[in-house]
């Protein structure tokens, strides 16, 4: 390979790389606009009429870590009367292991009456939770609960359908290397991908 070939290859590289930073850079932007002042401890939260847990991933008919963390924050929320209902949206495939049932198993075990429990089995992702809360059930103020690493990105997309977000931040008993691995993708890969989603929609 020639010295001309080699330096246009690494031009692309720096091109690609740069792009990359650039696109990165407006996504985190976004969602630091969208979500400032609008997260939280549970402790300090707002009332609203829900408490949207966004679903993760469950072992054997149990909440794993992170969607545990959120529950238990849900809980704390419900309790205070900081909200009166929870909706847990998540992947209701067998596959997945039905996560909204899973969740709504764990509250009502944790004292929340059944009636105050609803279900949305197709928050795939939570582009879909934020959007099926607002048009399929009616959804206008919500407190959002996840973790921090995912927080801004849910309420930036909340408050894109229309409902009046606020995040709550949920603790989460997790790996070290999992958390820096879910930073990592939320800043390279879901904020771009959810933006993106707000441009095309």
């Amino acid at each position: 390979m020639s010295a001309i070939s080699r330096y246009r290859i690494l031009l692309l590289i720096g091109a690609g790389l740069a792009g990359v930073e650039l696109v990165v850079t407006i996504a985190s932007t976004w969602v630091y606009v969208q979500a400032h002042g609008r997260t939280s401890e549970a402790s300090e939260a707002p009332s609203a009429s829900v408490a949207l847990v966004l679903g993760a991933k469950v072992i054997d008919g149990e909440p794993d870590s992170y969607v545990r963390g959120r529950l238990e924050t849900a809980l704390a929320l419900y309790r205070d009367g900081r909200v009166q209902q929870v909706l847990n949206s998540g992947n209701g495939r067998a596959v997945a292991g039905n996560e909204p049932a899973v969740m709504r198993a764990y509250l009502q075990e944790h004292g929340v009456p059944a009636s105050d429990i609803i279900d949305d089995l197709e928050g795939y992702d939570t582009a879909a939770s934020c959007r099926r809360a607002h048009d399929l059930f009616g959804v206008r103020s919500a407190l959002v609960v996840t973790q921090g690493f995912h927080l801004g990105r849910a309420v930036a997309l909340c408050r894109n359908v229309g409902i009046e977000a606020h995040g709550v931040l949920a603790e989460c008993d997790c790996p070290t290397w999992t958390i820096a691995r879910n930073h990592l993708r939320e800043t390279v890969l879901a904020r771009p991908r959810a933006l993106l989603t707000v441009l095309t929609s």
